[in-house]
């Protein structure tokens, strides 16, 4: 079982960007695809990124899509989301997660969960 970590929310203006990294512990890192989802209050755990265990395939969301980068760095054990010109609608709890073999965007598919990181965008 991975053990995953969050870091690097935050309260940011409408436009900017803020960099999530999510730390793994455990496990064999380059055997899981991982993912980002995100949640709002009230709302249903949604889609947000996944990548493939090397980075070589990579899968976002309709609503980030142009806006977010996903990447990994397997020597570090860390997945990344970049974030850019971010809006009110991306305010949410924001958790990576670790499946083992290929991308998913179900939520249902993934074993291992970090326990979010709040990223809040003011208008």
């Amino acid at each position: 079982q991975v053990h995953l970590v969050e870091s690097g929310g935050g309260l940011v203006q409408t436009g900017g960007s803020l960099r999530l990294s999510c730390a793994a512990s455990g496990g064999t890192f380059s055997t899981y695809a991982m993912g980002w989802f995100r949640q709002a209050p009230g709302k249903e755990r949604e889609f947000v990124s996944t990548i493939s265990t090397a980075g070589a395939y990579q899968y976002y969301g309709d609503l980030v899509k142009g806006r977010f980068t996903i990447s990994r760095d397997n020597a570090k054990n860390t997945v990344f989301l970049q974030m850019n010109s971010l809006k009110p609608d991306d305010t949410a709890i924001y958790y990576c997660a670790a499946k083992t073999g290929v991308t998913s965007r179900r939520p249902s598919e993934y074993n291992n969960w970090g326990q979010g990181t709040q990223v809040t965008v003011s208008s």
